[in-house]
């Protein structure tokens, strides 16, 4: 489970990992959420920054 702010243009930032798993799993799933790109959130139809919670989930085969 990671923290992240994304801002007015979408980009993630400030990512934290709040609930880990471990074995450099942590590090795939931030390196993967730094490239994705999300739709801004808006107010008063603006972008702005919002707080979100996101879960990585993995499939091992």
């Amino acid at each position: 489970m990671l923290w992240l702010i994304v801002d007015a243009a979408g980009r993630p930032r400030d990512i934290k990992v709040v609930r880990g798993l471990g074995l450099g799993l942590d590090a795939k799933a931030l390196d993967a959420v730094r490239q994705w790109r999300f739709q801004p959130a808006l107010k008063d139809g603006k972008p702005v920054d919002v707080q979100i919670s996101v879960e990585v989930e993995f499939h091992l085969y």
